[in-house]
């Protein structure tokens, strides 16, 4: 798994759906530098929040982790 794909996949799903770092991170519960480690490769979310995560982002775990949309 590339982290730094998949955390550029994630600044892009966030912007996609018109949300600041700020907003994602109050939606899930983490602090915004969260959610900027996550989009810079430096961290990844906690498993316990992967759900959420693509829930609100509207992409699936494969997505997620490969750090691209699936051709459904």
């Amino acid at each position: 798994m590339d982290q730094n794909k998949v955390g550029r996949f994630i600044a892009k799903c966030r912007k996609e759906k018109g949300l600041t770092q700020s907003v994602l991170a109050e939606r899930i519960g983490v602090s915004d530098r969260a959610v900027s480690k996550w989009e810079t490769g430096k961290n990844m979310p906690d498993t316990g929040l992967i759900l959420e995560l693509c829930s609100i982002l509207d992409i699936n775990i494969n997505e997620l982790f490969t750090g691209e949309r699936m051709n459904s």
